[in-house]
């Protein structure tokens, strides 16, 4: 156990390495920089030349990333020329707005999805079970977008939630309240609603899958109703083919958030990467790539706990 856990930091010790790396050297190569993208093409050539010194984008580029790989193992990610701060400041702020944004879109994706795939999976049959599986396919079939566009459509129309932003103005700026918790609803909708949809095809399959297992023939046979036989006997072995993947859905959130973060203002790390990557700001994209592989790496880790406790026989393994 210990060894395959030493296996497992060492992996996502360079899952973060190699993202973030490739992430600087890729903006570094791309046509253009910061200086450009801020100063124009018109700009006079002795400006351009001294902002670049003053910003460090004049050194070779083996020697920009060895100097920013030497920082990085202290935990400096350089300083961000967009916001004229340290990236190890910006990127705490922004992952935090997107781990609450991910946590409750995940957390509802499940209360919701795992209980309909329950039901669909034991009841076959019926006008109910049958809505919900046209429903989950229509789900999937959208992506975040057009599902985030809907939901800040309706809001807007109904007036029942804000649109966009992640406080409203003149309202406490930490901490959890109401106003923070209205404005969640919209983003955390558009990513949970195609998740939920995965959840209940899946966990639908293999609630069906286990019905027609022999121990569950077994115990019905002994007399036990058909809500005991599913919530209590199957319930446990059909949740494997859920936990395999579900901490993985932590990386899912993380691109569809990227999406969604633009449509409703939400201020969380896919805005900052995209705003980073618009104005080629190397240091910033690749600390926001760095934080986005330590939210995979996150998921992985979860996604074999999970595992290993609904099935630990296949973790074992």
């Amino acid at each position: 156990m210990i060894g395959h856990l030493v296996k497992r930091l060492l992996s996502v010790a360079f899952l973060v390495f190699a993202v973030s790396s490739s992430a600087l050297v890729l903006a570094r190569l791309a046509p253009g920089d910061y200086v450009t993208e801020t100063m124009g093409l018109t700009a006079r050539p002795e400006s351009q030349a001294a902002e670049r010194r003053r910003l460090a984008l004049d050194r070779p580029i083996l020697a920009q990333y060895g100097d920013w790989l030497a920082r990085a193992t202290r935990f400096d990610f350089g300083r961000s020329a967009l916001y004229d701060r340290p990236v190890g400041e910006l990127i705490p702020e922004r992952a935090a707005n997107t781990a609450l944004l991910a946590a409750a879109a995940l957390a509802l994706a499940t209360l919701v999805g795992l209980p309909l795939g329950v039901f669909t999976g034991s009841h076959r049959q019926g006008l109910a079970a049958g809505g919900i599986r046209a429903l989950s396919v229509a789900l999937l079939s959208l992506p975040p977008l057009l599902t985030s566009i809907g939901l800040v459509f309706l809001a807007a129309r109904t007036g029942w939630l804000p649109i966009g932003g992640i406080r409203s103005s003149g309202s406490p700026q930490h901490g959890l309240t109401l106003d923070l918790v209205r404005h969640l609803v919209v983003p955390a909708a558009s990513l949970a609603l195609p998740l939920a949809a995965m959840f209940e095809r899946l966990q639908s399959q293999a609630t069906a899958d286990v019905l027609r297992e022999p121990f569950v023939a077994a115990a019905a046979a002994r007399g036990l109703s058909r809500a005991r036989l599913v919530w209590r006997h199957a319930l446990k072995p059909a949740l494997s083919p859920v936990a395999s993947i579900y901490g993985l859905m932590v990386g899912t959130l993380l691109s569809g958030s990227f999406v969604v973060e633009i449509v409703t203002a939400w201020p969380g790390l896919g805005r900052l990467m995209l705003d980073a990557l618009v104005a080629r700001d190397v240091y910033l994209v690749a600390g926001c790539a760095c934080a986005g592989s330590v939210f995979l790496a996150v998921g992985t880790l979860l996604s074999d706990a999970l595992l290993a406790l609904v099935e630990p026989r296949a973790a074992a393994a």
